[in-house]
């Protein structure tokens, strides 16, 4: 690769040549702020040409060059990879002063034109010396070609010309055409540039990365653009023309990289940050052999999304009434936080797995959600999660509108029930809960709900929220208030409580009029309304608080009408559970033993009702009787499934040699807690605690003297004892919640694709999250180890020295950055000092929610750098 300064007239004159902006680049993008800096530099130049001064020249940035695939000997070709923004804009300018003085100065109109802006003896594309990508091109060629009429279309490049000819207006004396030669001399020799060029077997894909993956000059979907045309040599003038010009015409830069984020979500990936698009796509399309089919897949079908993603952005291109309608809804909601579902169900329908009413059904149980919880005052801080989730979590042997309605319906998602719900109404401040949109369009609905024959035109009426009972009330309010109250509550406090409860609040277009006046003075007002609930409010007498509260039971039955209820025993959402690890840990409960609900929920890391409700709702579950409440009692709620009816469950359970107390209730030295359960599916006969010791003793017996050895618990107790050495050890030294938080992480680490690793020593007891390259031995890193023992508590640590040898942590920026990340746990100061231990922090640490899923986030960050990393 070789590097030297230049100036624009030695790099674009000479013989016939061309530039050419690659499609992997974006569009013509400098806007009035950049073309005005430069417009500064050129005259301060031309200044100092006119004064006679040597000043050195104004140097304006690097263009970095490579040769084209179309190169020829007798033409060369060269691919702009960076720089295309400096060398159109003063192409542009160049073209502004040709046509400045064309009139006056044909022949020097013409010299320009030759020297910097065409190849006068080739046609076609090749007449031009700059051609930027596809988008650009045609209006380009049209200002190279000649001025266009005041009429063209606009675009970046039209007003960069339009600029160039103002300012050339406004610089120069019509009388002194020098003063637009300094100008064009200041242009093409005082304004340096560094010209990068790349030799024909460099890899230019790798060369613009190094100048643009930082995000700072590009953004997400620029840069996933440039990867995926960099990988079409071949088919991407067909792809571009095809797809993308179409995708890039009808959305903006930001919506296509919101559709291409969506894209990513839609295919699995239900963690993925808008921020890390880039990256995660490109990890992707890396894991295995990608060929130019493949990336033309991916474009085309990003391309068919952009259809329904439209739709989203504006509904009223959705040709279904129904659909569109809350398509409508949820625009005015500002619901951009649902596009995964909603791209799901559009995605659905269109792959035929539902039809337009399923469909708008399903978008029915997303609005009640949000309207729900807006309602009951839910908080909105996890809703990213819930909906980022949603393909991910769709349960797949139902119809998608019923298995949508039964994910959200999980106990974790809180989505109220009619309850909950008729209780906010009457009790909670309405008018302080969501965003302003939103209140009114509650109100809005349930205005529409009674049906009437001459429903208002709602987009053009002007109407605001309204309190029928004043924020601000007079005497006579306070009088009538007074009238109402119970059990020494004041008046005051009465209409504190009941001022912006939904049976207060109505719309009205006369929000002024109606200001603080006496309710006979706003009964004239309202009765003149519009509205039916306005009509409803003036019909009554008087308005107290009996008032306000019938009318909130009223707006509660129909808002219970309007937004579907949650299902009921739905139990939590879990993230792709696999119930089998609890099925296999149940059926291998020695003689003798229970558990509880919390125990096994504890173990595989969901939560006590999720665990009741999978086990009252599947068939076939081995011992699931022998899983009791905490204080050993069997759950009030247990039923034995059809096809496991099994009598009695404490004869049951006394047969299978579980005693009772006094009370009534299980031995708790019989109970097997999460570490208890841990240990049937750990090591072998070696490291038994007394305890285990004994529940091995008693598990082959049964009554009748005969061995009740099941193949599969004798199968389970083989494996993994240093796993089960840890745990026990990590218990021993640490809360029960900290073992929990510690299994959880473990879990979370598996999903996203690492290994856990107990070295089976008797002189040390940990773990370490691993990541490896399909098992080759000298491609596997740690990005952290765990140490339990000698009862201080677990300890989590990073080996910063192993890191610092293994590619991409030998870059010293890295490393800092993912100390940087943990140190975002609280609790965690992590410090690189050599020599010295490795930095570490407790285990306990993790017991908070918060920090476990600040470290996810961290491992996830190192995973996506160490497969990111150069394998070459």
């Amino acid at each position: 690769m070789q590097a030297k300064e230049t100036l624009f007239a030695d790099l674009v004159q000479g013989r016939a040549q061309q530039f050419q902006v690659p499609l992997y680049q974006r569009t013509f993008s400098w806007t009035e702020k950049q073309l005005t800096q430069l417009w500064t530099d050129i005259l301060e130049q031309a200044e100092l040409l006119e004064s006679g001064e040597k000043a050195s020249t104004h140097f304006l940035g690097s263009v970095v060059l490579a040769p084209s695939p179309q190169n020829e000997a007798t033409f060369p070709r060269w691919l702009v990879v960076d720089g295309q923004q400096r060398l159109t804009t003063l192409s542009l300018a160049l073209a502004a002063i040709r046509d400045h003085i064309a009139d006056a100065e044909p022949d020097e109109a013409e010299r320009i034109d030759e020297e910097y802006l065409i190849n006068k003896r080739r046609s076609g594309d090749d007449h031009f010396r700059l051609l930027p990508t596809q988008a650009d091109r045609a209006q380009f060629a049209a200002y190279v070609r000649g001025p266009l009429s005041a009429q063209s279309a606009g675009g970046s490049v039209a007003a960069a010309y339009g600029f160039f000819r103002r300012k050339l207006v406004e610089a120069t004396d019509p009388a002194a055409l020098q003063d637009v030669f300094r100008i064009e001399q200041a242009i093409t020799a005082r304004l340096t540039l560094v010209a990068v060029t790349a030799e024909r077997g460099d890899n230019v894909h790798r060369i613009f990365e190094s100048l643009n993956n930082t995000g700072l000059k590009l953004s997400q979907a620029d840069l996933l653009r440039n990867y995926l045309f960099m990988r079409l040599p071949a088919r991407g003038e067909h792809v571009y023309e095809t797809y993308w010009l179409p995708l890039q015409g009808s959305l903006s830069n930001d919506e296509l990289e919101q559709l291409m984020w969506l894209q990513l979500v839609l295919d699995g990936d239900d963690r993925v940050r808008r921020q890390d698009l880039y990256a995660a796509q490109q990890q992707r399309f890396e894991r295995g052999e990608v060929s130019e089919a493949d990336i033309e897949a991916y474009i085309k079908e990003l391309y068919r999304r952009s259809h329904l993603f439209r739709r989203l952005l504006h509904p009223e291109e959705e040709p279904d009434e129904a659909v569109r309608a809350r398509l409508h809804r949820l625009d005015t909601w500002q619901a951009q936080v649902t596009y995964p579902a909603l791209m799901l169900l559009l995605d659905r329908r269109e792959r035929g797995e539902l039809d337009s009413a399923d469909t708008a059904s399903a978008m029915s149980y997303v609005e009640s959600f949000l309207v729900r919880r807006m309602m009951c005052r839910v908080p909105t801080n996890n809703l990213n999660r819930i909906f980022q989730a949603v393909p991910g979590q769709l349960p797949l042997d139902v119809p998608v509108a019923e298995g949508l309605h039964q994910l959200l319906s999980a106990e974790n998602r809180f989505w109220p029930d009619d309850d909950e719900l008729r209780e906010k109404v009457r009790t909670a401040p309405f008018y302080k809960f969501g965003r302003g949109h939103q209140r009114k369009m509650v109100l809005q609905r349930l205005e529409e709900s009674y049906g009437h024959p001459e429903p208002v035109d709602f987009a053009a009426a002007q109407l605001t929220v309204e309190h029928v009972m004043p924020q601000s009330p007079g005497d006579e309010w306070i009088r009538m208030l007074s009238k109402d109250v119970v059990d020494g509550e004041s008046a005051e406090d009465l209409h504190s409580r009941l001022q912006h409860t939904l049976g207060n609040l109505t719309l009205t277009a006369v929000n002024s009029e109606l200001s603080n006046h006496p309710f006979e003075r706003k009964q004239g007002l309202l009765e003149g309304s519009h509205l039916e609930m306005n009509r409803r409010i003036a019909a009554t007498q008087r308005w107290g608080a009996q008032e306000i509260l019938a009318r909130s039971d009223e707006l509660a039955d129909r808002a219970i009408a309007l937004w579907p209820a949650p299902l009921r025993g739905v139990g939590r959402a879990e993230r792709s559970r696999d119930w089998n690890l609890a099925h296999q840990v149940l059926a291998a409960l020695p003689h003798g033993t229970w558990t509880s609900y919390g125990d096994l929920a504890a173990f595989i890391g969901s939560g006590a009702q999720a665990v009741g409700t999978h086990l009252a709702n599947t068939p076939g579950v081995a011992n699931a009787y022998r899983v009791l409440t905490s204080e050993g009692k069997v759950s009030a709620s247990f039923r034995w499934t059809h096809q496991d009816a099994g009598g009695d469950v404490r004869d049951r359970l006394t047969a299978d040699g579980v005693r009772f107390t006094a009370n009534g209730a299980a031995d708790p030295t019989q109970r097997l807690s999460a570490d208890g359960l841990a240990s049937l599916v750990g090591g072998g006969d070696d490291d038994r605690t007394d305890s285990q010791e004994k529940t091995a003793q008693c598990a082959p017996e049964s009554q009748g003297g005969e061995t009740r050895a099941d193949p599969f618990y004798l199968q389970l107790v083989a494996e993994n004892a240093p796993g089960r050495r840890f745990f026990r050890q990590l218990a021993e030294d640490d809360s029960p919640e900290t073992v929990v938080a510690v299994r959880a992480l473990f879990a979370r680490w598996e999903e996203l694709g690492g290994g856990v690793y107990h070295p089976d020593s008797n002189k040390f007891t940990g773990a370490s999250l691993t990541l490896d390259e399909a098992g080759i031995p000298d491609r596997v890193i740690s990005p952290m180890g765990l140490t339990v023992g000698c009862g201080l508590g677990g300890t989590a640590y990073v080996s910063l020295q192993s890191l610092a040898v293994q590619e991409p942590f030998t870059d010293r920026v890295l490393r800092a950055e993912f100390l940087r990340r943990l140190n975002e746990l609280e609790g965690v100061d992590l410090q690189e000092k050599w020599p010295g231990p490795d930095p570490s922090f407790p285990l306990s640490v993790l017991e908070k929610d918060r920090n476990r899923e600040l470290l996810v986030e961290t491992l996830t960050w190192f995973r996506d750098r160490w497969e990111g990393r150069d394998t070459d």
